[in-house]
């Protein structure tokens, strides 16, 4: 059960504390429903059988076990039978071995219940009456922690100095009680030795800071790899203590606590210098880098290691077979292995793990306030392509370096690619569950991202998915709570890597003379985009490929033009009669076909237009001057390798595919009634 998988997972925390110097655990699981929902219900037998054997195991590493509870969901502070109730639950904790405690009060409602206000003037009087009363009950335990309501400076009013409730809290809480805080936020950024002065003579005491830098459980997308950092080693003699509360995910907090131990000995070590060119501005006795790159080649070999839980076993021997009338269990018994011919595939041999893919799993996860140099890097130059991709056709000083710079985003979204599979092979398996739905979701995103470059840069096929109304799941983050966030009129201002909000106009004019030259240079690319294309001149032509290239003139009224910020980015024509055509290309039109679809249009736009409403309002003017001129019904002609046009007609819904003869087999027809 979920009670007992925590404990086995915090066995292996106390030999870890144990291992790097750490020396404190405390006990807070908001899914231990006794802890905090249920408070006053006492531990069954079995529960308590499993707590005895993680206090003594913290003993036994030279940890020191903190049980913490959580009532203020629902405690009447003023009620005596709950004070006695509080006091039984933690007699019967400290009946266990357990010999620290902590109340907690965080992330509850400030509002007291109406016997309560009648007995005690503020919130803040009635928490430290219910916290004395109880750490003397227990006999003044040298540990005993107190966590305010307002935690992080930001939850004081008006300010820290000025709040009554801190003042109160720090006036009348016993002495020999300490005081947990977060910093100036719930997630910290960065905590200062000034800031930390000002709460301790608030609170007349140096706190505990309970550090939530990589904390996850407010974000399930969202995983914590990053060192400790951005707090001075000035502050470890103005604190008490710190304890990390770190991702939910066990496994992957082995660089959260490592750094936080690195963290912890500068001081301990001496006050060496422990820093590495570009350091010395943070603190001259703690390299958050070089902590890092100490914990992921510590966490490397624990990736390698098979006498973990999850490893990978090989049973050496076969089992001894039983007597049975069912048939035996396919398994390995030794066979041969598996020799691909000469013309056949070569089998796969995974990589093994390096140090280089942890380095680049950690920029990719890095903090909740920065990205790591690598992500940082893949957005900079994702956004200097996108932004510079007219620079790919038209053949500038800025071409070469454009190719450039795709070949070089490219070899980095490969390198995730190879770190995804590396970790999918590495001998831990445990590490590897804990990680998997981050690096699946990672290695989406780029596969993505990278596909884009390639459209942008006429390498692969335009994707559908750039012009669809209606994608496939995986192509797009959902869930009903992003959907939420994405109405809210702050979605986005903090994402990481900083860019201006900006939504693209379109504009949408009638095509002039002087147009000519830009739709045919349009109709090149299109034709020519996607790795591997036979030659336009070496494929059946379509009906509108003359009236694309500007061998015949659309009708009347009836071309259009598609601009961005950037220049003409698309174009839809017409012929009201497709005869001229048709006889251009000598193609055979049915007469029945004609009667029913007499006119022929053709549309294009460039893969940087993602948004497909602007293409459909430009099919729809088209549509609508056809209308005007009398005719009763339009067709087009695609190549069936051209998936994101047929997928755009599709989605309009009014375009079928209609039967045409002598139509090349990998050209289709789709036509509709006006």
């Amino acid at each position: 059960n979920r009670f007992y998988t925590q404990c086995c997972c915090s066995l292996l925390v106390f030999d870890r504390e144990q291992k790097w110097g750490l020396n404190t655990y405390l006990y807070a699981p908001k899914d231990d429903y006794k802890h905090r929902m249920y408070w006053r219900d006492l531990y069954s037998a079995e529960e308590a059988e499993q707590l005895i054997a993680l206090i003594s195991a913290a003993k036994r590493h030279d940890v020191e076990f903190i049980y913490a509870i959580s009532p203020g969901l629902d405690v009447t502070f003023s009620n005596p039978k709950e004070v006695a109730a509080l006091k039984r639950k933690l007699d019967q904790v400290k009946e266990m071995g357990c010999r620290s405690f902590s109340l907690l009060f965080d992330d509850i409602e400030t509002e007291m219940c109406p016997a309560d206000k009648q007995a005690f003037s503020s919130f803040a009087h009635a928490q430290v009456a219910i916290t004395n009363a109880v750490y003397q009950h227990l006999g003044e335990p040298e540990t005993f922690l107190f966590c305010p309501t307002d935690y992080c400076a930001a939850f004081c009013t008006p300010s820290v100095s000025q709040s009554s409730y801190l003042h109160t809290v720090g006036e009348k809480l016993l002495p020999g009680i300490d005081i947990l805080w977060t910093g100036p936020k719930v997630v910290s950024h960065k905590i200062s030795v000034e800031s930390i002065e000002e709460v301790s003579s608030v609170l007349r005491r140096a706190p505990v800071i309970w550090d939530n830098i990589h904390a996850n459980d407010y974000d399930p997308q969202r995983l914590f790899l990053g060192p400790y950092k951005d707090r001075p080693t000035d502050l470890i003699p103005k604190l008490r203590g710190v304890l990390t509360n770190p991702n939910c995910e066990f496994y992957p907090n082995f660089v959260a606590i490592h750094t936080l131990a690195t963290w912890c000995k500068a001081i301990a070590d001496g006050g060496q210098r422990d820093v590495e060119m570009g350091d010395e501005e943070q603190d001259p006795c703690y390299s958050p880098q070089k902590a890092l790159t100490l914990a992921l080649t510590d966490w490397l070999q624990e990736f390698l290691s098979t006498d973990q839980p999850g490893g990978h076993r090989r049973v050496s021997a076969p089992l001894k077979k039983e007597s049975t009338d069912e048939e035996p269990m396919q398994t390995d018994m030794g066979e041969s292995p598996y020799v691909p011919g000469p013309q056949e595939n070569p089998l796969y041999t995974a990589e093994p793990l390096t140090l280089d893919d942890l380095k680049l799993l950690s920029d990719l996860f890095y903090l909740p306030y920065e990205h790591g140099l690598t992500a940082r890097t893949m957005l900079q130059e994702l956004d200097w392509l996108k932004n510079h991709s007219p620079a790919v056709t038209a053949e500038t000083g800025k071409t070469v370096e454009w190719c450039s710079r795709a070949q070089r985003f490219d070899d980095m979204c490969e390198a995730v690619v190879q770190m995804f599979n590396r970790l999918s092979n590495a001998p831990n398996r445990s590490i590897l569950y804990d990680l998997y739905n981050y690096i699946c979701d990672i290695k989406s995103g780029v596969g993505m991202a990278r596909a884009y470059v390639k459209t942008l840069g006429g390498q692969g096929q335009p994707s559908a998915q750039l012009m669809n109304d209606d994608p496939e799941p995986w192509g797009f983050r959902g869930g009903l709570s992003g959907e939420f966030q994405r109405m809210l009129p702050c979605h986005g201002n903090r994402d990481l890597f900083r860019h201006p909000p900006m939504t693209a106009v379109y504009c949408i004019r009638p095509c002039c003379p002087e147009d000519k030259m830009e739709v045919q240079r349009i109709f090149r690319e299109m034709q020519g985009a996607g790795e591997g294309k036979v030659p336009l001149t070496m494929q059946p032509p379509l009906i509108c490929d003359s009236l694309s290239a500007g061998e015949l003139s659309p009708s009347p009224q009836c071309a259009f033009v598609l601009e961005d910020e950037i220049g003409m980015c698309g174009y839809a024509l017409a012929l009201t009669d497709a005869k001229p055509a048709a006889a251009k290309i000598q193609r055979a039109v049915n007469d029945s076909v004609l009667e029913d679809f007499p006119s022929l249009v053709t549309i294009q736009v460039l893969p940087r237009v993602t948004d497909s409403s602007p293409a459909k309002r430009m099919i729809g003017r088209l549509l609508s001057s056809i209308r005007g001129s009398g005719c009763r019904g339009v067709f087009c002609e695609l190549r069936q390798s051209d998936r994101r046009m047929i997928d755009f007609y599709t989605k309009l819904g009014s375009f079928k595919p209609i039967k045409m003869a002598s139509l090349p087999p990998d050209i289709i027809a789709m036509g509709t009634s006006l």
